[in-house]
């Protein structure tokens, strides 16, 4: 993986306004506005998936294959969850340094959870580890453990110094801002879903593992293996004995997918949309903030009595 610097250009933000400052590309719109938090006052980063398209799958389009080429830095989550971008990472954003944080020491990471129905929670062991190895795959939704957010904001504040030493300052307080208000947010959302914990529920695909983990909201298992991946009879089945075994009352669908396989499965359950990527929210550099406690606002939606 090439790390050369190259200068710093002037980088176009999504709403027209000119900013001055390093030219970073970021793959999602958490992560963009985490970036964003550490670049206030200094510059604004590119967006690279769209706000309303899966990262799982997207069609490069000339701006953004422009803002990668043009890159000073690239922060993404890794091939892990957006493997169509892993080739213009390496082809287009040569002159970059590249921060892939799937692979950075300071991710903490979780297995995939395997099957239609999940582990007990007293069976599942939330031990956040690090180490990736060929037999076990790694949950790429790394974003959603605010702990993890917390941790990136000094990284990439460090490597902005590198790139743009004169504004070192501002990238150190910025972060130190920016982790202070993830940490706030990470206290609120543990008191707030604290009353939430030993209630079933199912999602419609396995992304919130590090959020459940996290607050002890536990799913008892997804309707499909993926948001691209229609569940089978066989799977269907499974999530309804499951459905019926544990007595969930709680289904969570996800923004742009039909609710059909829901109700399908469980036609009197109550269904609350999640929203994992920050689709429903303003591209801002608060957009991870606000997709949190959107989180929070949901589970308490669907889960409470």
């Amino acid at each position: 993986m090439m790390r050369k610097l190259i200068l710093s250009v002037t980088l176009m933000w999504p709403f027209g306004a000119m900013a001055e400052g390093p030219a970073v590309a970021v793959d999602i719109a958490p992560l963009h506005s985490l970036v964003g938090m550490v670049m206030k006052d200094v510059g604004t980063p590119s967006l690279i998936v769209p706000q309303n398209a899966s990262p799982h799958a997207h069609f490069l389009r000339p701006s953004e294959a422009r803002a990668l080429k043009q890159a000073d830095l690239v922060v993404w989550i890794g091939p892990e969850l957006t493997p169509w971008l892993e080739k213009p990472v390496t082809t287009l954003a040569q002159d970059a340094v590249i921060l892939n944080l799937m692979d950075d020491p300071a991710t903490q990471t979780l297995p995939f959870r395997e099957g239609a129905a999940f582990e007990s929670h007293e069976d599942h062991d939330h031990d956040h580890g690090h180490g990736h190895s060929e037999e076990e795959a790694h949950d790429p939704h790394v974003w959603l453990d605010p702990q993890n957010a917390a941790r990136w904001l000094p990284r990439i504040a460090q490597l902005l110094s590198d790139i743009d030493p004169e504004n070192k300052d501002t990238y150190a307080k910025n972060a130190q801002e920016a982790v202070a208000s993830v940490e706030a947010l990470d206290q609120e959302l543990r008191e707030r879903l604290e009353d939430l914990k030993a209630r079933p529920f199912v999602v419609f695909h396995d992304a919130y593992h590090y959020f459940e983990a996290r607050y002890g909201v536990e799913a008892v298992g997804a309707i499909a293996a993926s948001d691209a991946q229609a569940p089978g009879p066989r799977r269907l089945r499974e999530i309804s004995d499951t459905i019926a075994a544990t007595g969930a009352k709680c289904a969570f669908s996800e923004p742009g997918q039909s609710q059909d396989w829901i109700t399908a499965v469980a036609p009197d359950i109550k269904v609350v949309e999640l929203d994992p990527t920050g689709v429903r929210v303003d591209q801002t550099d608060q957009l991870y903030l606000e997709m949190m406690r959107g989180l929070e606002v949901s589970f308490r939606a669907c889960l409470a009595e």
